[in-house]
């Protein structure tokens, strides 16, 4: 069954993750609400070498980005295309900035310190982060997957902070358990963990047990 599903991009490394599963969302044939900060478009330029525009967004090159190292090729299809629903940061008068539309959850991939301390402390800047307050006070879920390393004290404080309130922090620590072969099985790992907590069926990974 299709779901309606909040993905915002930020300034934390690891664009690859987001490009990943934005295409696992729409293979399960989900409408994806898609919002992206400035510094996240930096981290797509930097990461991916991918120039997106924050005034008309394309996703095709984004969802269809292949690394060097990668032998996975995606082609992103019409019909697919016309379930991403793109917002601008800036724009509070877009749906997702309001409780009464409906999402089966919200997800930050990747999602950079700023983004959780302007979502713990309620004090939104940007869509991103009111789009996030909504999911929180609505009881929805919000899944924040943070990539930065060594954490601060504050960073702590914050993470613990939306956890106690709700909030699935789930960082991009891969696991090495499921016969990892590439870096696309590193991806993966994150990218399953991500859909599992979304309540989306997928076999992207060799689950522990499973022979």
């Amino acid at each position: 069954m299709s779901k309606r599903f909040v993905l915002a991009i930020t300034v934390a490394s690891g664009a690859i993750y987001a490009s990943r599963l934005l295409a696992a969302l729409l293979d399960s044939g989900n409408e994806i609400h898609l919002t992206i900060s400035p510094s996240g478009v930096a981290v797509i330029k930097q990461e991916l070498g991918i120039t997106v525009s924050l005034a008309k967004f394309d996703p095709k090159p984004f969802v269809e980005y292949q690394p060097p190292w990668s032998e996975r090729k995606y082609e992103l299809a019409d019909e697919a295309q016309s379930r991403i629903h793109y917002h601008h940061y800036q724009d509070y008068m877009t749906p997702i900035a309001s409780g009464s539309f409906l999402t089966h959850a919200m997800i930050v991939c990747p999602c950079s310190g700023s983004t959780v301390a302007g979502i713990a402390r309620a004090a939104s800047s940007n869509l991103i982060q009111r789009a996030a307050e909504v999911h929180l006070k609505e009881h929805r879920k919000l899944i924040l997957v943070p990539r930065e390393t060594p954490l601060s004290v504050f960073a702590l404080e914050n993470m613990h902070r939306l956890a106690t309130a709700g909030a699935i922090v789930l960082p991009a620590m891969p696991g090495w358990y499921h016969g990892v072969s590439s870096l696309d099985s590193l991806v993966d790992f994150i990218v399953a963990r991500i859909l599992d907590q979304c309540d989306v069926e997928n076999r992207l990974i060799q689950r522990w047990g499973e022979a």
